[in-house]
């Protein structure tokens, strides 16, 4: 009776409350309510019950309460959908969704062994557990068949029960598999408690291409204390496949986390837990046609960022350079215009620039290329493992013997000592970075030091332990410096992050005399020249340069010089106008007056001059252009370093650019101001425009990304165009160095496609190879890249990624590009090795002797060798081939005595010689009875050869009729198209692929960067100095430059202040 009681207070509570809620429902549809599952199953729970008041011999009645479960479910669900308007839906949905599931299980399961558990009593009576037993059996599907109902009822409820799972189950699982798939396209959120115990950075870009994420992810896990980092990308697009698949790899499925959302929303900034973030690294999307947009979107990031997480260290990447001040609050901004034309700028004067500074700012082991059978290849991968690392002085076993000596006496030592390039210092007080900052500054213990090695000092203390043991053990007696005997060659083997080091005695050569012996012209010096020791602290009246502020040895010029025309005299000043806010000053050569805009149009005469080509400019240096499609504000940082003041005036190149639209008035009159700067419009695909601004008078042709190729369908078809124009033009100008820049790297190796070539072959397996082998470089064997002659600006990504383990990164890179000019800071430039300096013999003794006479810092070379591709040449042609082209040379007046490729001294360099199509078939008959068996591969390369030549010739008419068209004169073109052997070694230095005529040989340029001091130097070297600034002590010792001039003529005359003669 008292149970009954409960039962109908309870059904009747329901039943008025279901009345309650349809009528307050109610919309003018009541059958819309009354057959509504919820309010059947009150009715069939609460109306029976109801009835037993009325009626006591339905007490006994079996009424399903059991049914009420779903009911409880439903209001479970009205509960959560609640909760959902206090919360955040993305957080709690698949919670949501997985309950609702796991609440339909258990009522399917709760109602079916109820229901047979109670019809059952008229068969076998099963048990509780025996009907939950039979349920979870059959649905699951398994049917063991132990268990089995007996009676039609129950049978009935069974196939009620299934048919009710076919249809709700499939539909929960749907929902659930669509928000699980949701929530891998947003990447779910990284966990507060994550956050708080783990560190992570986050990556903030607008389209995660393949490239860019490897990029990063090599170069940030390079480090080895960054090994515990976990990477948060956060993206507003959806995740591709290349780069689903990457992630999905066990290396970095448990290190990145991707997060699809906007680092405008708070909301994604807080799934990515920024606040908590160790840095944000925000990179703009440089495949957008439209840069200023992609830059406005990087700048609105970063403002983001800064607002929601104003202690989050932010590494900003900028394209445009006048949107650079928008972000000068962030704490590293790498701007890609400024960087890209100042390096391309530099790759005019320093040969391979570009290649330098990207080797520096990705880290390797040095381990590329050491399986290689090539030597060049061996020693190129191994020096390209240097970087720039610092330590303070006091700490450091390498510089702390230094500490009171001239910053120019502590880099030699510790070069000859340990294979360390010091290359720049900075005080406790100041904050600045200095690049050699020249003798007279003293080492101090507080002094933070920067130095190219092979690893940082930190891993090279296993060495100085083991020399601690043998000095306690009495192995070394004298001392491991200083001792008579020297120990072997210096070596640096680089080998899992640590470094085996050959310490050489450092004793310092003494010297008869103070100066520098040059050996006599004749080689009748008996007397090996000597090389002045590196003084411990400066002599100012020898070691310091002139002060090239006065220039007068440059104003006084012969008659003979002027040619009876007047002479533009040029100031040193900072450029007046500025195209960007945010440009550092830079003293340059200037005009007295600022030029009309109508001069610097080099197609057009006006009324101050009637110049329609370079031709009638007459200029004495040969020309640099630049293939640009806009004058954006970028090109300004190409036009600064080629006029920069430590630059002499009379080695300046005229600069034209070529553009493809007309420029700006603002961009002209930054540029007004500057000495032979013109411009013209035209495109790099008409012959005629590149003809009219003097391609055949140019040495260097430097051709910029466009934008609009950014438009490609396919993205690496963005080069398509270019990589096909460079290569029309090498074919038509061969001599000319034309230095690329591409969107892809991966690109590079179709400049200059040779489809047979067998060494192109060779190190495209070799790329390879270093690619599985998890080379972040694999890209640097290619000539093009290693000689300097394609760059691409996404190699430089890594500078931005390396300033957050070395904040110097970026600082130390603007200055090496002229980009700022800290006072007392060096700038890079290059001096080139001839036969008068071959005497010096090693880069160590190169090392000492600028150190001692000019304090410049050698910190690499750019070598140029020939390479013999293949042969199968007899030895007797190559020695007819001598004589004929002997007289080749000879008729055209080409002086070679100061090269090495004379028939008598080098016969391996004999296939570079060029020779004329009669004399080769004179030749080849004449030889043709005698070695028929053994020329007949010859003969057919001959042919290939003379087949070819046909195709030059063919190629200089198709020119020389269009010069004739122009009004062009010729004869530029001619000298040019008929080149020599002396020609081709001429222009090695610029590592180009002279001879195209001949497949077997060929000339390759690499770039060694800080080699070991028992390096030979070799002829045609090109050596990149570091050069003290010559303005560093103008103010202090004015009055000592007029007799430091007097006393050492080499560093003041001016031919040399921009290729030191040794």
């Amino acid at each position: 009776m008292p149970l009954w009681a409960v039962q109908v207070s309870i059904a009747l509570i329901s039943f008025l409350e279901t009345m309650l809620l349809i009528y307050l429902s109610y919309k003018g549809n009541i059958w819309e309510q009354i057959f509504r599952i919820s309010f059947i199953l009150e009715m069939i729970n609460t109306v029976p019950f109801i009835i037993t008041i009325f009626w006591p011999p339905l007490r006994n009645l079996f009424i399903p309460v059991f049914l009420n479960c779903w009911l409880a479910k439903y209001a479970l669900e009205n509960m959560i959908n609640d909760l959902h308007r206090a919360i955040q839906r993305t957080q709690s949905a698949m919670f949501n969704q997985v309950l609702i599931l796991i609440c339909t299980l258990l009522c399917l399961v709760f109602t079916g062994t109820c229901g047979i558990q109670h019809l059952e009593r008229a068969g076998e009576k099963l048990s509780l557990f025996k009907s939950f037993y039979f349920c979870i059996v059959t649905f699951s599907t398994v049917g063991y068949g132990d268990v089995t109902p007996k009676i039609w009822p129950s049978q009935l409820l069974v196939v009620i029960m299934i048919c009710v799972a076919l249809v709700v189950l499939p539909l929960q699982f749907e929902e659930l598999v669509y928000l699980w798939m949701e929530r891998q396209k947003s990447g779910g959120n990284y966990s507060r408690h994550r956050a708080q115990t783990e560190k992570h950075v986050v990556l903030c870009v607008s389209s995660l291409k393949i490239d860019l994420l490897m990029d990063f992810l090599n170069e940030f896990y390079a480090h080895p204390r960054l090994q515990d980092y976990y990477v948060v990308i956060l993206c507003p697009t959806e995740m591709d496949i290349q780069v689903r698949r990457v992630l999905q790899i066990p290396l970095w499925s448990q290190r990145v986390i991707y997060l699809q959302g906007s680092a405008l929303k708070d909301q994604d900034l807080m799934r990515a837990k920024m606040d908590n973030g160790e840095a944000c690294f925000i990179l703009s999307s440089r495949n957008e046609v439209d840069r200023t947009a992609a830059d406005h979107q990087t700048i609105l990031r970063a403002w983001a960022v800064k607002d929601f997480a104003p202690n989050c260290p932010l590494y900003v990447q900028i394209l445009k350079p006048e949107n650079k001040f928008h972000v000068k609050f962030a704490d590293h901004v790498v701007c890609e215009e400024e960087c890209k034309y100042a390096m391309l700028a530099l790759n005019c004067v320093c040969p391979a620039t570009s290649t330098l500074i990207t080797l520096l700012v990705h880290t390797s082991r040095g381990q590329e290329g050491q399986e290689s059978p090539e030597q060049w290849q061996r020693m190129y991968g191994r020096c390209s493992g240097n970087e720039v690392y610092h330590i303070r002085m006091g700490d450091s076993k390498f510089f702390m013997e230094y500490e009171g000596k001239s910053f120019t006496y502590a880099a030699f030592h510790a070069h000859k000592k340990y294979g360390v390039c010091l290359i720049g210092i900075r005080r406790e007080e100041n904050k600045s970075i200095l690049l050699n900052p020249g003798p007279r500054h003293i080492m101090a213990a507080s002094d933070t030091c920067f130095y190219i090695n092979i690893t940082k000092e930190e891993n090279s203390a296993f060495i100085f332990k083991q020399e601690e043991k043998q000095k306690k053990k009495g192995f070394a007696g004298r001392g491991t410096y200083d001792g008579p005997s020297r120990l072997p060659v210096h070596s640096i083997i680089a080998s899992m992050g640590t470094v085996a080091m050959d310490l050489q005695n450092t004793e310092c050569r003494p010297a008869n005399s103070s100066k520098l012996t040059l050996p006599a012209e004749n080689g009748s010096s008996n007397r090996r020249p000597s090389i002045a020791p590196v003084l411990e602290l400066a002599d100012t009246s020898s070691l310091l340069p002139c002060d090239l502020l006065s220039d007068q040895s440059e104003d006084e010029m012969t008659q003979s010089d002027e040619e009876g025309s007047a002479v533009v005299e040029y100031v040193k000043g900072y450029p007046p106008n500025s195209p960007y806010i945010g440009s550092s000053p830079t003293l340059c050569h200037l005009l007295p007056e600022k030029a009309p805009f109508c001069c610097l149009r080099l197609d057009k005469g006006c009324k101050h001059n009637s110049f329609e080509d370079a031709k009638a400019y007459g200029f004495k240096n040969k020309l640099i252009i630049v293939s640009a499609e806009t004058a954006g504000n970028g090109l300004y940082n190409f036009i600064v370093p080629l006029r920069a003041y430590y630059r002499s005036r009379k080695e300046l190149n005229p600069i034209v650019l070529l553009l493809d639209n007309k420029p700006e008035h603002h961009f002209l009159e930054a540029i007004c101001c500057f000495p032979m700067v013109y411009y013209m419009e035209g495109t790099i695909d008409n012959l005629d425009s590149l003809l009219q601004c003097g391609i055949i008078y140019a040495d260097n042709l430097v051709v910029v990304d466009k934008e609009s190729t950014m438009s490609a369908e396919e993205d690496y078809m963005a080069d398509a165009k270019t990589i096909v124009n460079v290569q029309t033009m090498f074919r038509l100008f061969p001599s000319l160095s034309i230095i690329t820049e591409l969107t892809h790297p991966s690109n590079m190796r179709f400049m200059q496609f040779r489809a047979k070539d067998s060494y192109s072959l060779a190190l495209s397996k070799l790329e390879k190879k270093e690619r599985e082998n998890g080379s972040n470089l694999a890209f640097m064997f290619r000539l093009p890249f290693a000689a300097g002659r394609v760059f691409s600006i996404s190699m430089l990504d890594t500078l931005l990624y390396q300033s957050f383990v070395k904040d110097y990164m970026i600082t130390i890179t603007r200055l090496l590009l002229g980009l700022d000019t800290t006072p007392g800071s060096g700038y890079l430039c290059a001096m080139k090795i001839t036969e008068d300096d071959l005497w010096i013999r090693t880069y160590g003794r190169l090392f000492q002797k600028l150190c001692s006479s000019s304090a410049e810092i050698p910190i690499g070379i750019y070598r140029t060798e020939s390479h013999m591709f293949a042969t199968s040449e007899p030895h007797d042609i190559r020695a007819q081939d001598c004589e004929d082209t002997k007289d080749v040379k000879e008729h055209w007046g080409i002086k070679t005595s100061h090269h090495r490729n004379s028939c008598s001294s080098d016969q391996s360099e004999h296939p570079l010689l060029r020779r004329k199509s009669m004399q080769w078939a004179r030749r080849l008959s004449r030889k043709g009875n005698k070695h028929s068996s053994k020329t007949a591969e010859w003969i057919s390369q001959q042919r290939l050869s003379l087949y070819r030549r046909s195709e030059r010739q063919e190629l200089s008419e198709l020119v020389k009729n269009r010069m004739k068209h122009l009004g062009l004169p010729t004869t530029g073109y001619e000298d040019v198209a008929n080149l020599t052997a002396s020609d081709v070694m001429n222009r090695v230095n610029l590592g180009y692929l002279q001879d195209e005529m001949n497949d077997h040989q060929n000339t390759l340029s690499y770039v060694l960067i800080n080699p070991p001091p028992d390096t030979r130097l070799e002829l045609n070297d090109i050596v990149y100095l570091i050069r003290s600034d010559p303005l560093a002590h103008v103010a202090n010792d004015g009055h000592s430059r007029k007799s430091s001039c007097s006393n050492k003529l080499g560093p003041c005359n001016p031919e040399t202040r921009d290729e030191t003669q040794l």
